[in-house]
């Protein structure tokens, strides 16, 4: 992950709505790192639906890099990743939230100078229900393991 090139402090903030299957596949990304990542200097927010609740957190943590992990419709095969600067971010249909990913992007930018990227994963089912699908479920593991060798 050269994007994580030079990362002095990190923040992984997982976003998704626990109720409409796939769409939770970032916060489950990220209480699986809670469970199993131990580094100083990576923190884990796990935020569903309201990732600027977490503003403040973020701000007092002052990380040099903020990995937002969350489903997005990206036209793609369910599974499927895409990194990218979250200013970058057009034409993705990212999951519901208070306020769109990249005006929360761009606030940590602007006020703590973080570069902030997105890690969208295509889901496959976002109806409402719990549980990832079969495809989902892979690519969280997936997923995670990358974040832990890369993370550690």
């Amino acid at each position: 992950m050269n994007w994580l090139k030079d990362a002095r402090r990190i923040v992984v903030v997982g976003v998704g709505n626990p109720l409409r299957k796939d769409d939770s596949v970032g916060v489950r990304v990220a209480r699986r790192l809670n469970k199993t990542l131990h580094s100083e200097k990576v923190n884990i927010l796990e935020c569903e639906t309201v990732p600027e609740n977490y503003l403040g957190s973020i701000e007092k943590i002052r990380p040099s890099h903020v990995l937002v992990i969350d489903a997005a419709e990206a036209g793609l095969e369910p599974g499927r990743l895409i990194l990218t600067e979250l200013s970058e971010v057009h034409g993705l249909a990212i999951s519901s939230h208070n306020i769109p990913l990249s005006v929360f992007g761009e606030y940590l930018k602007r006020t703590i100078g973080a570069r902030v990227a997105l890690l969208a994963i295509q889901p496959e089912k976002v109806e409402f229900g719990e549980g990832l699908s079969e495809r989902l479920r892979e690519a969280m593991d997936e997923v995670a393991s990358i974040l832990l060798k890369v993370l550690a």
